[in-house]
């Protein structure tokens, strides 16, 4: 599969594994969101610091996704 491909083709998690993964890297970003949300005052950098995490969980995710079949 090309990189063009694989970077934008559907990744289903098509195994227990993976969906547990993905899951996990949720959760685990949830409770970071939750965590700031709490501690940071509200302002830009608050709302810039929730967007990194957001966008960390997706990029978990798409390397989850993304991974080989064989590894």
């Amino acid at each position: 599969m090309s990189d063009i491909e694989n970077r934008f083709d559907f990744h289903p998690a098509a195994t227990a594994d993976r969906r547990a993964a993905h899951e996990s890297i949720r959760e685990g970003c949830k409770a970071l969101a939750l965590f700031l949300e709490a501690k940071v005052p509200v302002g830009r950098e608050k709302a810039l610091a929730l967007t990194k995490v957001e966008e960390a969980m997706y990029w978990a995710n798409a390397a989850i996704a993304r991974q080989e079949d064989c590894q």
